[in-house]
């Protein structure tokens, strides 16, 4: 009877981990599942992650100055985004573009020094486009091309939906952070299975990258951009609005940097007959657009310091492009920061017993 009642217990803790075994496996699943579905919008829920992290100071201020109204503060903060993103968004766009259409340019050139001219000279912009001027000249224009212009026509629309609906999410992402972020944090805080100290650098590495990314890098690329974009325009490159922002974006390649846009563009000048543009182009490379980012990167720095060895940055940034497209840009980075805090915790915890969480 004795060993029939000390075997008693043992069914019901056996039932209990199934129990939590399975509970466990279960949320693991929902959790996978729903990352899934929202994986086609996180760059927007990301980037409004980090927009409410920098905007959050201006929307405090406005909050102090409208006596505590909240939500009148978090709209006036919104607009502010809105109204920031609208030519950002506008001149990514073109910028994507232009790309698109100088490397067709580009690619189709016979040799490398027509390609080079190309770029200091800008492309013919394609075969030829007769208007139609007759009811025949119609007809075999729609014969023609009907079928790919229905496609693009497809392809624009399908895009133009994504994007709006990325843009759309991202500006209620935003409101949604600034407005409720503090009670989300403090919701995640209770339920996650990460002790809350961990959870604090895990937040604070996430917010860490977005500054990082779109102060310490993203002003510095845009800096050197701007001016690249100047000297294109005074020295009559035609396409200055495309070649000045890859200037820029190619500046967070290691060593090289934005020499490797205007190099080929002063290459092209001279190939074109234009030894002096091509002088003038090759002295501000060096002296102004290459040297800019050691000016102006301490500065950036100040407000936006992202703890990642510049080569890491460059692979992991372009390594998320190569594998996810262009948002993989933003990912790749953001993974590898995370990574790198997960690295630094694990070698602080080790060995160490839990510390006790004050918020219990």
């Amino acid at each position: 009877m004795r060993a029939h009642e000390q075997l008693l217990p043992w069914p019901h803790m056996s039932a209990g981990l199934d129990s939590t075994l399975a509970l466990r496996w279960a949320t693991l699943l929902l959790g996978a599942t729903a990352l899934w579905l929202c994986w086609p919008l996180w760059p927007a829920l990301v980037l409004a992650a980090w927009t409410a992290s920098l905007l959050r100071p201006l929307m405090a201020r406005l909050e102090r100055r409208l006596k505590g109204r909240r939500l009148a503060a978090v709209i006036l903060t919104s607009f502010v985004a809105l109204v920031g993103a609208i030519p950002v968004v506008l001149l990514s766009v073109g910028v994507f573009v232009g790309t698109r259409e100088l490397a067709a340019t580009v690619a189709s050139s016979p040799t490398a020094s027509a390609a080079l001219g190309e770029l200091a000279s800008g492309g013919n912009g394609g075969d030829s486009f007769a208007i139609p001027r007759t009811l025949d000249d119609l007809v075999a224009l729609g014969r023609d091309y009907g079928s790919e212009a229905f496609t693009l026509l497809t392809n624009v629309a399908g895009a133009a939906a994504q994007a709006l609906l990325l843009l759309v999410v991202y500006f209620s992402g935003t409101f949604v952070f600034m407005r409720e972020g503090t009670a989300d944090w403090q919701w995640i805080v209770r339920h996650a299975p990460l002790r809350r100290t961990h959870l604090e650098r895990f937040a604070a590495a996430f917010e860490e990258t977005g500054r990082g990314l779109l102060i310490g890098v993203g002003l510095t690329c845009a800096a050197q951009g701007g001016v690249a974009t100047i000297a294109y325009f005074a020295l009559g490159v035609p396409q200055a609005m495309v070649l000045g922002p890859l200037t820029g974006i190619a500046a967070v390649i290691p060593v090289i940097g934005s020499a490797m846009i205007w190099i080929p563009v002063a290459l092209g000048l001279l190939l074109t007959d234009h030894p002096v543009k091509a002088a003038i182009l090759a002295v501000l490379g060096l002296g102004v657009i290459g040297t800019i980012d050691n000016l102006l990167r301490p500065v950036f720095a100040r407000v936006g310091l992202l703890r990642m060895p510049m080569l890491a940055l460059f692979v992991s940034a372009f390594g998320g492009l190569m594998v996810m497209g262009a948002w993989g840009a933003i990912l790749g980075p953001l993974i590898v920061r995370l990574l790198i805090e997960a690295l630094v915790l694990e070698r602080d915890d080790d060995g160490k017993p839990p510390a006790p969480d004050a918020s219990t």
